[in-house]
């Protein structure tokens, strides 16, 4: 399979081609010639008639997108999403990898689990990186088959939106996952002060008569989990983190030399609290969305290197969960078709490569340069396009999407990864 990139701008500042327009020749999966323009005198004679052009507007290029949280229901909850549909959905949006949570029936909390997921990935374009539960069933009782399941080839080890209410819990998977290298994720919630909440505790919250979810409850977690990090040592990924408070606490983390690692939640980027006065169930996250002057300090905290990434928190929600009253609803968007429209129009080009890519080091995905010889791991979009997220845009099977009327800026054309070319035709 041979495949010519035309006139495509290289993103990628390990690359002495970086932000340079240039045609870039793949052969058998990895990139075998990068030139200004490659005309046919400088293709391999046996395979002039045999190479597919491709040639898009503004066809822009980077190392593959990595999204490290997205929920697909496979196994148990195919209505929701398939892994095939998830995958296809990861790939229309430009993610050539995404890190897939254990929220399945049944959790994934062994090998077992973790083998049958990367089977069902084998053939696609998308790398699937299963993540493990940390404890047997998500229960939050007893630790899972950390070890087994990393040989297997989990990435990391969480309970996905399941806080780790046991401290001595939390301390012993740290120091066991030492013993591996593993990768330990706790999410920044303290159930006994979120208690029922539901939304943000902030005026616009009360005035809805909506329960408050409030800062404190994230906040306090933080502290604890980056306390008992500091007692036992070990690597603690702090997932979708949402107020200022916590962007400060994993600064002065990081300061102290601590392993600790975060993301935010692309919502969390984009919208305030102000969503909700619709009342519309697709705004129900979690972590809720929070207050302007949180958002302000997330966006600071990723440009300044904080918050090591952003993930789409990509949630798939049949309709029975989202369609019934505010309180009963579930947590949770899809955000894979949306991520690199919202984060571009907020932080621009290269940052936005830069926050989609960054996270591959914690989680241990290969990062493979824009360079001749190197396999082909390359996301296609355009960085200029202008559009409003639609019903027809929706890939997923389910369609709970927050962002719905959103006006964004930049689209993913698709990929170009595992030997396998997949561009979104809609």
């Amino acid at each position: 399979m041979k495949i010519k990139l035309k006139s495509a701008t290289i993103v990628d500042p390990s690359s002495k081609h970086h932000l340079k327009k240039r045609d870039i020749l793949i052969s058998n999966g990895k990139i075998e010639k990068i030139a200004s323009e490659l005309s046919s005198s400088d293709l391999p004679k046996s395979s002039k008639d045999k190479i597919q052009e491709i040639s898009l507007k503004n066809l822009h290029v980077s190392q593959g997108w990595f999204d490290s949280s997205v929920s697909f229901g496979e196994p148990g909850f195919e209505e929701r999403e398939t892994i095939e549909n998830g995958l296809k959905t990861a790939a229309f949006s430009g993610f050539t990898s995404v890190a897939v949570n254990a929220n399945s029936f049944p959790v994934s909390d062994s090998k077992g689990h973790i083998k049958f997921l990367r089977s069902k990935g084998e053939e696609s374009a998308v790398h699937l990186y299963p993540i493990g539960a940390l404890t047997l069933g998500s229960k939050g009782e007893d630790l899972a088959e950390l070890f087994d399941m990393q040989n297997e080839g989990a990435v990391s080890f969480y309970d996905y939106k399941k806080p780790i209410a046991n401290a001595n819990l939390l301390k012993i998977a740290l120091q066991y996952s030492q013993n591996f290298d593993g990768l330990v994720q706790s999410f920044p919630f303290e159930k006994s002060v979120a208690r029922n909440g539901v939304v943000n505790e902030e005026i616009n919250g009360t005035k809805l008569g909506l329960k408050g979810i409030p800062a404190l409850s994230e906040e306090l977690q933080i502290i604890r989990d980056l306390y008992i990090l500091e007692y036992t040592g070990g690597k603690l990924h702090i997932p979708t983190i949402s107020t200022k408070k916590s962007v400060e606490l994993i600064r002065d983390a990081k300061k102290k030399g601590l392993k600790v690692s975060c993301s935010v939640a692309i919502f969390n980027l984009s919208l305030t609290d102000k969503a909700l006065e619709g009342f519309d169930t697709n705004f129900k996250l979690l972590p809720p969305l929070r207050t302007n002057d949180d958002v302000k300090a997330l966006i600071k905290g990723l440009k300044d290197g904080t918050i090591d990434g952003i993930t789409s928190d990509h949630n798939p929600l049949d309709v029975e969960r989202k369609n019934v009253e505010f309180d009963r609803a579930d947590f949770g968007s899809i955000g894979l078709e949306i991520s690199f429209g919202v984060l571009n129009k907020i932080l621009g080009l290269e940052k936005s490569v830069e926050v989609l890519t960054n996270l591959k080091d914690t989680f241990k995905i290969p990062t493979l340069k824009i360079a001749e010889g190197q396999p082909a791991d390359l996301s296609l979009f355009t960085p200029e396009e202008t559009w409003t997220f639609m019903q027809k845009d929706i890939v997923s099977t389910s369609k709970n999407a927050a962002l719905l009327g959103e006006k964004l800026k930049g689209k993913a054309y698709g990929i170009f990864s595992n030997n396998n070319l997949v561009l979104n035709t809609k």
